[in-house]
């Protein structure tokens, strides 16, 4: 019986302390829910209308920083091309910060990009900006032809080229107009102007009459052909395919000379009767 009892004792206390476990959980849960949070005090800004700050980023823009690092560590040659190309391409004057902003070039912070492009035949520099030079100062197509008139023995074409833009349009322009020739060099495979002008008087040397005058021509027109051809010009005629076309046609490729007759006709009508003495074989025939 003592066992017994003990056991219904501890069962007790069992249920005991899983009624008080229940009381707990349920008190608990009531607590959260009608509880009502609280947020927690801003901390006073010192400016009464300042605005939150942007979270701090890295930059954007790295890989202009990575170019414009490149650019300043580039060989002095490289940075100095890359300035005459933006000053050749505008035609247009250059400070120095103008300069970094377009190409990123820093001159003043360069002292050997600084006095090589001073030096640059091709840059003009008054002291102030940098501009670019040609060989020939000439800005559009009239001075162009008067530069081209004052070189009776041909200019080259490539000390031309950087005058101004648009200069290789303007001379197809006068060549078309026949104001001037553009004749090629086989040397150099270079072009040539020369002025197209009456009145400008050209000599030619006595030299150059005696190669031309020994110079023999082949006899029949398709070597004189090929020999164009070989020169590198191309010839105005086809003599071969005009033969093989008549062949073909069953025409002769080369014409019968007319037959002039050596005397009058007995029938031709005698319209000079007072010059007896044309027409005296007429009578002794």
């Amino acid at each position: 019986m003592a066992l017994q009892e003990k056991l219904d004792s501890f069962k007790r206390q069992q249920e005991k302390c899983q009624s008080m476990l229940s009381n707990i959980a349920a008190k608990s849960s009531s607590s959260r829910s009608n509880a009502t949070p609280r947020s927690a005090p801003a901390a006073a800004s010192p400016l009464p209308n300042a605005r939150p700050s942007a979270p701090i980023k890295f930059s954007n823009d790295t890989e202009r920083l990575q170019h414009i690092n490149s650019i300043r560590k580039a060989p002095v040659g490289a940075q100095m091309k890359r300035v005459i190309d933006i000053l050749f391409q505008t035609r247009q004057a250059y400070t120095p910060e103008q300069i970094n902003e377009a190409c990123y070039v820093d001159i003043n912070g360069n002292r050997d990009v600084f006095e090589g492009l001073r030096k640059n035949p091709k840059v003009n520099f008054d002291g102030k900006r940098f501009s670019y030079k040609a060989k020939h100062d000439v800005k559009n197509k009239n001075e162009l032809l008067v530069l081209i008139r004052k070189f009776i023995e041909g200019i080259a074409v490539i000390d031309l080229k950087d005058a101004y833009p648009n200069v290789m349009e303007d001379l197809q322009a006068l060549k078309a107009a026949g104001q001037i020739w553009l004749l090629s060099n086989f040397d150099s495979q270079e072009d040539i102007a020369f002025p197209n002008d009456p009145r400008v008087p050209i000599k030619v040397d006595d030299d150059l009459k005696e190669l031309f005058r020994s110079i023999e021509l082949p006899r029949d027109m398709i070597d004189i052909e090929k020999d164009l051809q070989k020169n590198g010009m191309k010839p105005a005629t086809n003599t071969a395919k005009r033969r093989a076309a008549a062949q073909v046609q069953g025409i002769s490729s080369k014409p019968k000379p007319k037959q002039k007759n050596k005397e009058f006709s007995k029938k031709a009508k005698l319209t000079n009767a007072h010059l007896p003495e044309l027409f005296q074989s007429l009578k002794n025939s």
